[in-house]
């Protein structure tokens, strides 16, 4: 097995620890719009997913035609409580000082959103622009459309691209890409089994702490 030549890091649960602000703020709102739903039941959906892609699901789903506005309302919200309590997964940014491949982000969020995170946790200098959002591609996450562009652009492979990622949706998308995947599992938002649902969906390992990743990625 070769050594990567590019590794693609989702952004919430992997370089930022959002999933429990962000999805705090979804229960809150969705049900304030009436679908009633407990905190962990909100991860389970919807983490891994655009806001494009949620308000699909919810529509199929749960029959509740969100608002026109939603979308904003949601980031609006989200900007309001990651501006006080937003940090960065710990030991992401010694990892990332060790690592020398080449490296970009590739996010369910919009590019907005992305480049707030990466900012307020002082990340954003770690990635010299190589940004990429669901935003830029027709199908989100589980699809694999985010990590092809996001390798292209970065001129790689996918069989020379590693993923991290936290969630569901986004190690089926890695897989679907033909990339190798490792889960990370050391965010704020991780639930009992998640381990076991990410090497079931198809990453290689598992690892709780970013610290471990160099060591990981050099026994590849």
């Amino acid at each position: 097995m070769t050594r990567p030549h590019l590794i693609i890091f989702d952004c919430d649960g992997v370089l930022v620890d959002s999933e429990p602000l962000a999805n705090a703020v979804m229960k809150k709102y969705l049900t304030e719009l009436g679908l009633s739903i407990s905190l962990e039941r909100t991860m389970e959906r919807f983490v891994g997913l655009s806001l494009a892609s949620m308000r699909k699901t919810i529509l199929s789903e749960d029959g509740l035609n969100l608002p026109d506005d939603f979308e904003e309302e949601v980031m609006h919200r989200d900007r309001l409580a990651f501006a006080t309590d937003l940090k960065a997964i710990a030991g992401v940014s010694t990892t990332l000082d060790t690592l020398t491949l080449p490296r970009c982000v590739a996010s369910s969020g919009d590019h907005s959103k992305i480049h707030n995170s990466l900012t307020l946790t002082g990340l954003l200098p770690y990635f010299d622009g190589s940004v990429y959002s669901a935003a830029d591609v027709t199908n989100g996450k589980p699809a694999p459309d985010l990590f092809l562009h996001a390798a292209h652009n970065m001129n790689a492979g996918p069989q020379n691209s590693l993923v991290i990622e936290d969630s569901l949706a986004g190690v089926q998308a890695g897989v679907a890409a033909g990339m190798r995947v490792f889960g990370f599992v050391g965010g704020g938002h991780i639930t009992a089994g998640h381990a076991d649902r990410l090497l079931d969906a198809g990453a290689l390992l598992v690892f709780e702490r970013m610290d471990d990743l160099a060591e990981q990625i050099a026994k590849l």
